[in-house]
């Protein structure tokens, strides 16, 4: 049955025309920033990629694909596509034609005389979470190579979930999602799977089919509601509450885990302490959440065990999302349901470990400089001795997508040198002097791992690039090529990926099982399962202290918080100018339209102490009246930016981006 699907040839004839159709079915791998990373198979006619589907013969994801994945043959040959270098010599000039030795040459040049001039941490090495593949540590290798240049550290995502996980466990180690089918129930915490994760869609369904109960809990309404038994939703951030609230109705019950408490587990005592400084009521009401729903929780945890909770990545988006995080750690132990086949709390995996990480080269140089992610745009504008003068950018929209865009856009116009490498002119490429034209994945190969499973896939080219464009390896590849370490970067695709998948084949697996298949990494189904834990007592860490601080706070002046969650139809900024709609819907509660005067599809603003909006408005019932949802990642380009709206802090553990912490109000526009 493999051989049906992998790298079949068929020729198919036109009994009218008579001529021969060549038709290629290529097993490849999803790269784009998703955890399901599914296994694909792409059917391409006479060199043209026609269909996407998913592969039956993976393991994981077992033939299903995301709507995403199907519309990605459009957005390859999208007429807006960049496939060409582009250069000019001032942002506001035209862009013009360019080949790809002018753009290396220049790039190159520009390079050598800031290093000459201001050293090597002068340039900027924004590396995005758009592709991370194995090739993708040997971008930073080159920067190394050059002597070690300023790079960013934190998150825009899950470091804030990592970072709390890590105290409680010592390591944050995520169940297999295919040990979830021995799961009685399920909890989704802040988790959408059914716009984020699909391939633990029909786990869930099986779980539900089984009997076992599924409860979403997301204060915004979301596609996988449809999935779940109930939908609690706690006010933005305080989740920590609800978890401490359902802990103490399962304590009331004397249904506690008391000997993983006692025999695995040090600060036990001090949890309950803390548990015993509030009553549930207390609780529930801090999260504005039905002490019923608590119930349900607590029941669903008691009497459907094993439960499996899966953390999303709303729930980070907190200054202080860790509270909420150890909190749902501790409930799961007290529960008893860590190390336990079908449960655990499960965050996410890493998508670089099964890579031999000295190719990142920052055992090259002295330590350098690093900028914090989630204040990316004030830490350029601040960075002396020197000052950024060069920013280089892959696989990522920062523009768009990290916080305080005015700041953003400010930090850009300030570096004299911008070089962009990406698939369309979003923002981020309008502040950069020189764009290179990237090819996708279906036009690569590579090795891919994930952040969302133990697998790692293969990356085959489907079809030659489009146009001029090259992927990023060769990119370096080439500008290596002008500089004095050529030798040590110029090798074979082949080589590299040998030397960089080398802990992977120490593991039994070969480069020509790498190239056809998905390939299982030695990592636990059910993680802890000896109890113990890689913590400095070898125990797991129940959180002992508990200051909620500023976690219900409210500011009447700006009353709703701004959610701006995943769209189901595309990841983050991948869209184009024609996919957006002339303005950002935002959706409020029906009753407080009602209060404002406000009808679905007025046009509205949204403004917040960084900015405004304008913005279509839609009305739902059902939703909390304190909440503004929105999708993230349309362009300030094309009307959308609601990146305008967030400020830039970063979170107290793992240095994160709460950018649920934006607060907002909306006013009918005139």
């Amino acid at each position: 049955m493999r051989d049906k699907w992998r790298n079949m040839y068929v020729a198919l004839y036109d009994s009218s025309a008579r001529t021969k159709m060549i038709e290629t079915i290529v097993n490849t791998t999803c790269t784009r920033d998703c955890p399901s990373t599914c296994g694909l198979l792409a059917t391409v006619r006479n060199g043209r990629l026609v269909a996407l589907q998913g592969d039956p013969n993976h393991p994981l994801t077992k033939g299903v694909a995301c709507v995403k994945a199907m519309r990605y043959v459009k957005r390859l040959y999208s007429p807006e596509r960049i496939t060409r270098p582009l250069i000019r010599a001032h942002r506001e000039d035209p862009w013009r034609d360019a080949t790809w030795d002018e753009v290396l040459d220049a790039i190159a040049a520009r390079m050598q005389a800031i290093v000459k001039e201001s050293g090597t941490e002068a340039i900027l090495y924004y590396q995005g979470y758009g592709e991370r593949t194995a090739l993708k540590l040997l971008n930073r290798y080159f920067f190394n190579l050059l002597g070690g240049v300023t790079t960013t550290v934190g998150s825009l995502c899950g470091g804030t979930g990592q970072g709390a996980q890590n105290l409680d466990f010592g390591n944050r180690v995520s169940h297999d999602p295919l040990d979830h089918i021995n799961s009685g129930s399920m909890i989704l915490w802040g988790r959408n799977p059914a716009s984020t994760n699909v391939s633990l869609v029909p786990i869930i369904r099986e779980i539900r089919r089984r009997g076992g109960r599924v409860v979403l809990i997301d204060p915004a309404p979301s596609k996988s509601a449809a999935l779940a038994d109930r939908h609690i939703a706690p006010r933005p951030g305080t989740d920590a509450f609800l978890a401490l609230a359902a802990a103490k109705l399962i304590l009331a019950e004397g249904a506690e885990d008391r000997a993983f408490m006692e025999n695995h587990a040090e600060g036990a005592q001090g949890f309950l302490r803390l548990l015993a400084e509030f009553s549930t009521e207390e609780l529930c009401s801090h999260c504005d959440v039905d002490v019923e729903d608590a119930h349900f929780l607590a029941e669903t945890l008691m009497r459907q065990k094993p439960t499996s909770t899966l953390l999303g990545w709303g729930l980070h988006r907190h200054e202080e999302a860790h509270l909420s995080i150890r909190a749902i750690d501790a409930l799961g132990a007290l529960s008893g349901n860590i190390g336990v086949s079908g449960g655990g709390v499960s965050q996410g995996f890493e998508e670089y470990g099964p890579y031999d990480q000295k190719f990142w080269g920052d055992d090259l140089n002295p330590p350098r400089r690093t900028l914090l992610l989630p204040r990316i745009g004030e830490e350029i504008l601040n960075a002396r001795d020197p000052q950024i003068r060069m920013i280089y950018v892959t696989a990522a929209n920062p523009v768009c997508m990290a916080p305080n865009t005015s700041k953003m856009i400010a930090a850009f116009r300030k570096a004299e040198f911008v070089v962009y490498s990406g698939h369309f002119l979003d923002d981020t490429a309008d502040q950069a002097h020189v764009f290179l034209p990237a090819t996708t994945f279906l036009e690569e190969e590579d090795v891919m791992a994930s952040y969302g499973h133990n697998y790692v896939g293969p990356v085959n080219p489907a079809i030659a690039p489009v146009g001029q464009c090259r992927s990023e390896f060769r990119m370096f590849h080439d500008l290596a090529g002008r500089f004095p370490f050529a030798d040590r970067f110029q090798r074979s695709i082949t080589d590299w990926l040998r030397d960089l998948c080398a802990p992977i084949l120490k593991q039994g697996c070969s480069m020509a099982d790498l190239r056809s298949r998905a390939f299982r990494l030695d990592a636990p189904m059910v993680p802890f399962a000896d109890k113990i834990f890689p913590t400095p007592t070898g125990k797991f860490q129940f959180m002992t202290e508990f200051k909620p601080g500023n976690l219900c706070r409210f500011d009447p002046a700006y009353p709703y918080r701004l959610l701006t969650i995943a769209p189901h139809g595309f990841i983050c900024s991948e869209r184009t100018m024609a996919e957006h709609d002339p303005l950002p819907v935002v959706v409020l509660a029906q009753a407080e339209a009602e209060r404002l005067n406000l009808r679905d599809g007025d046009e509205i603003i949204v403004e917040s102490q960084m900015g405004a909006v304008r913005a279509r408005l839609g009305v739902r019932t059902g939703q909390r009246r304190d909440i503004l949802v929105t999708e993230r990642g349309g362009w300030l380009k094309a009307g959308h930016g609601l990146n305008r709206l967030t400020t830039d802090i970063s979170s107290t553990v793992g240095r994160g981006t709460p950018y649920y912490e934006t607060s907002v109000r909306v006013l009918k526009s005139v």
